[in-house]
């Protein structure tokens, strides 16, 4: 009968899989040995055969565990531990092997992802398929589903971090091990050299450490490895004044630098304590770092992108006085009292009537290959403020669509913009933009291209103005000012100019949204 062997394994008492893997795999010992039935009853360590001689700790085994069929010895360090089994006794032992569980593509173009929260804790069990975090692109925020069934062991990164795509997000133990490879990488090499799985795992445990963004900067900064510090926060967090205490202690930076700066009061107290003291008390403020996000960090990306680009811009006027009528009319006569009629709904309608006679407007430009695309659909992004940045959905066909229908998926997608909701196919299509900075309370703007469109229109407010007629009479007109930028690579003045003037036909003659309307 052959004598099985349980490779050496560190376990870390802070670790969230310290309560669990003892037994990652057994490694068969091939060669001829006793059998059990004739092992004496107080064998000691160095009766084992080698490789096995150089894994025994003589000095720290327990008579309790000195059997036959099960033995067991502890090092100082944690649990390093060795069995001896009979092939009979591993019969039906459930073998586990770790797998990762990567973040994946979410969409063309994407490369990292901000984790938002996670869904599942350490020690959990997880069902394939089961959602297991939620991430913020540069686009949408999406849920990651489990690709595996079986328990949480480790999840490597804290809400906030930035996950590159391919990253290993966190570890399952899957009790399935039909491929016969060998868990962690250990190999016969690391079994009989006990040194190379202390190397492997003092590299390792560092993954996952608990702190934020800000204290892993603060680690970069001082070119500390915040593997190697101690945190003291809930769960082993690393805190900020860990890495400066860590810092002091390597000396690379000096104590007085560490202490807390006086208070606004303190000094104050200070400066009567001593005459000398300069009249005026300087308070001492900290400056604050943000880490932009989500669609702030994208608006970072796109707006630098943008701004390479030759823009130009056309301003027009527009009377709004027979829009503002068809309004209050559509408001009066609703028989859907949850349905509020804006101004928006309208104003994205007649913009794709006058799209149907100019497509140049609706296109995309293809720098490489010097190819403009003429979109068959009117995707009309509206750009929405949210608490988590600027971001910009966009109504699928609009030129099949009635403006009561414009009206529920505008309402749709305003909804779940301020939830953080919108999906990858919500925000990705679009043709042309329309910024509505009106709705704010700005008069005009000049805004950038939300590329690879070539056109963005921004609207500001509708606003009641004196206005003078032919003959000098003046009445009061409810007037909007609009600022279209575009791609001028594309676009030239004319055909810009012309496809205002169209619109503008439109939006001060509303009644011939119903004549042309399809």
């Amino acid at each position: 009968m052959s004598i099985l062997m349980i490779s050496r394994r560190k376990i870390f008492p802070t670790s969230a899989w310290a309560a669990g893997r003892r037994l990652l795999f057994p490694v068969a010992f091939q060669g001829p040995s006793a059998s059990i039935s004739q092992l004496p009853s107080e064998q000691t360590p160095k009766s084992l055969p080698e490789p096995y001689r150089t894994l025994a700790c003589p000095s720290f085994c327990r008579p309790g565990l000195h059997s036959p069929a099960n033995r067991f010895e502890a090092s100082i360090k944690g649990v390093s531990k060795i069995c001896r089994f009979s092939s009979q006794a591993l019969d039906g032992l459930p073998v586990f092997r770790t797998v990762d569980v990567p973040l994946a593509q979410t969409g063309e173009g994407i490369a990292e992802c901000e984790l938002l929260k996670w869904f599942v804790k350490e020690g959990e069990e997880v069902e394939e398929f089961q959602p297991i975090c939620e991430v913020q692109s540069d686009k949408a925020t999406i849920e990651i589903t489990s690709r595996y069934k079986g328990k949480v062991s480790r999840l490597l990164y804290v809400p906030g971090d930035i996950v590159k795509v391919g990253e290993t997000l966190l570890k399952v133990l899957v009790d399935e091990f039909e491929d016969g490879t060998q868990v962690s990488g250990l190999t016969e090499e690391h079994l009989a050299k006990p040194e190379l799985v202390d190397s492997q795992l003092d590299k390792s445990k560092g993954v996952g450490v608990l702190s934020t963004p800000a204290v892993r900067n603060l680690a970069k900064q001082y070119d500390i490895d915040i593997n190697d510090v101690r945190g003291t926060g809930t769960d082993g967090r690393i805190l900020k004044d860990d890495i400066l205490q860590y810092a002091v202690k390597k000396g690379i930076i000096e104590e007085q630098r560490v202490s807390s700066a006086p208070s606004p009061k303190e000094q104050l107290v200070e400066s009567e304590n001593y005459p000398n003291a300069q009249d005026e008390v300087w308070w001492s403020y900290e400056d604050k770092k943000v880490q932009l996000r989500g669609y702030q960090r994208a608006m970072v990306k796109s707006m630098t992108i943008s701004a390479k680009v030759p823009h130009f811009h056309y301003v027009e006027e527009i009377n709004c006085d027979g829009l503002v009528e068809l309004k209050a009319c559509f408001q009066e006569n609703t028989t859907k009292p949850d349905v509020k009629h804006t101004f928006l709904p309208l104003l994205i309608k007649s913009l794709s009537m006058a799209m149907s006679k100019y497509p140049m407007v609706n296109s995309c430009f293809n720098e490489e290959s010097f190819e403009v695309t003429l979109k068959g659909s009117h995707n009309i992004g509206i750009a929405m403020a949210t608490p988590n940045g600027l971001v910009v959905p966009n109504i699928k066909s609009v030129q099949s669509l009635s403006v009561l229908e414009i009206t529920k998926e505008l309402s749709r997608l305003q909804r779940l913009a301020m939830d953080n909701k919108l999906s990858p196919v919500d925000v990705s299509g679009g043709t042309i933009t329309l910024s509505n900075i009106g709705a704010i309370g700005g008069k005009f703007g000049s805004p950038l291209l939300n590329l690879p469109e070539v056109a963005i229109i921004a609207m500001g407010r509708i606003k009641k103005v004196p206005q003078i007629t032919e003959d000098g009479d003046v009445y009061p007109a409810s007037i909007m000012t609009i600022n279209i930028g575009a791609d001028h690579r594309v676009l030239d003045g004319a055909t810009v100019s012309k496809f205002c003037n169209e619109w503008k036909r439109f939006i001060e003659n509303p009644d011939l949204l119903i004549l042309h309307m399809r």
